[in-house]
């Protein structure tokens, strides 16, 4: 069935919203220390470069990499034994939280400048994830209008893939990148160069973690019963709520830097 064309109307509701909830978990970020908060036009600066350049980066990069993957025969093998889709759980817990963090640490780079206390790094890496999650959103949910308007079923269903991922899945981009951010920090701060290592793998496995719970419906199809998608994405919603908590944390415990 032919894709009915989008309205400019229903596209411009379709960004408003995609970007609209990370966009004010930026300002609650950001504004969350009590002291020496990092300037607006610096974080928004780091949300567009998450949003536009990582996005993108990541997008080419899992697709590359994808392909190729799947071309080789024993890896392929052996997650066809295991699951009914094996592109799917090869993307989701191995590609996409590697890709997408490193991406994202690009992000965080550009505001190096900025950066004063590990503390930081945590804002300018949140706000990474964010703009990444932005974009991430809006491009779910075209897919979703996509997917809709073949089956012949009311597109604007999509804008409810955009609001739970705008909840769901920002708050976990927003905590792993927050910890890529940090390690980043502690190593220019520190001159270490490589610092910022096990704050990348940590960021990894929380991300490959939130994955695995909201994907437990297409890992395991029919093996646990019909409430497994609902079980795995409150348990990843929970997941991801604490660790934001845990980075807000962080940043309402910071020090007062003396002089910026």
């Amino acid at each position: 069935m032919a894709v009915l064309p989008i309205s400019p109307t229903f596209l411009v509701v379709m960004v408003v919203s995609a970007f609209a909830l990370p966009l004010l978990f930026v300002w609650w970020i950001r504004n969350t220390p009590r002291y020496g908060r990092e300037p607006m036009r610096a974080v928004l600066h780091v949300f567009g470069w998450g949003a536009l350049v990582s996005a993108v980066i990541a997008l080419i990069l899992e697709s590359i990499f994808l392909a190729a993957a799947m071309e080789i025969g024993p890896l392929y093998s052996y997650l066809s034994s295991r699951f009914s889709d094996p592109t799917t759980v090869f993307s989701i817990l191995v590609l996409a939280p590697f890709i997408e963090e490193a991406s994202k640490a690009l992000a965080v780079r550009s505001a190096r400048l900025q950066v004063h206390t590990p503390a930081d790094g945590l804002v300018y890496g949140a706000t990474a994830g964010l703009g990444f999650s932005a974009m991430e959103n809006l491009l779910y949910g075209l897919t979703a209008w996509v997917t809709l308007s073949q089956q012949g079923l009311d597109p604007s269903a999509s804008l409810v893939v955009i609001a739970v991922r705008s909840f769901s899945s920002s708050l976990l981009h927003a905590s792993a990148t927050a910890t890529v951010g940090y390690g980043m920090a502690k190593g220019w701060l520190t001159h270490r160069r490589y610092a910022y290592a096990p704050f990348y793998l940590l960021a990894v496995v929380v991300h490959a973690l939130f994955n695995f719970l909201t994907g437990l419906g297409q890992l395991y199809p029919g093996e646990f019963g019909g409430l497994v998608d609902y079980v795995g994405f409150f348990a990843a919603v929970a997941f991801a709520v604490i660790a934001i908590t845990v980075v807000r944390y962080k940043l309402v415990t910071r020090r007062p830097v003396v002089a910026r």
